[in-house]
This record gives C-alpha cells, structure tokens and sequence, in this order.
C-alpha cells in the first residue's frame, strides 16, 4: 500500500525552478492524521549519503539545510494532505533524488518512493 506519492522530478537548466509535491494515499494512520506529522524533504546526490534538505512540522515550523537557503521553500496543505518543495535557482549540485518522510513520535514513519531531479544544461 502506497503511502506517499512524489511527482514533479524532471530535467531544468540552471537557475530555473520546479516545484515538487508529495501526497498522502492510503487509509492508514498517516494520510488520516497527516497534519500531526512532521514533513521533510531529503536528498541523495549521485554516490553521496541521502542528506536532510527542508522540514516543516505540524505546526508549520520550517527548518533549511545551510545549501538550500533562500533558494528552497517548503510548504504544506493539510486539506490536501499534501507537501511540497518549491525550488528556485537551481544547481547542478542540485541534482539528486528527492525522497519526502514523514514522522511523528511514537508512530511510524513513512517515506516516498523518490522522484529524480537533474540540474544540467
């Protein structure tokens, strides 16, 4: 049973921008009480660890890896059971799989499936 869907990976030039999203499915526990998990959007560069890039909490508290600062902005909507990750101003080192989770203490946590973004000219 899929429980969160990403879409919006693709291929940009340098300096554009795209917006991903990643959606609740399902009837679990998660896409039910979604707006009590914390969101985050990590990344896994080509041959590199997967790294945290952006949280937003259940309260709408946003935190920034040092790189994405001023660049990247999340966001969420919890009517649509939805986060996203506006990116602007896009690096090559930019490129990488892009993976949503979700947490919340003392419950499961749940990860996409992964969306690939490639930053080239």
């Amino acid at each position: 049973q899929v429980q969160l869907v990403e879409s919006g990976g693709g291929l940009v030039q340098p300096g554009g921008s795209l917006r991903l999203s990643c959606a609740a499915s399902g009837g679990s526990i998660f896409s039910l009480r979604f707006s009590m998990y914390n969101m985050e959007w990590y990344r896994q560069p080509p041959g590199k660890q997967r790294e945290l890039v952006a949280g937003i909490t259940s309260g709408s508290s946003t935190n920034y890896h040092d790189s994405v600062k001023g660049r990247f902005t999340i966001s969420r909507d919890n009517a649509k059971k939805t986060v996203y990750l506006q990116r602007n101003g896009l690096k090559p080192e930019d490129t990488a799989v892009y993976y949503c989770h979700g947490q919340r203490p003392l419950y499961n946590d749940y990860w996409g499936q992964g969306t690939q973004v490639t930053v080239s000219s």
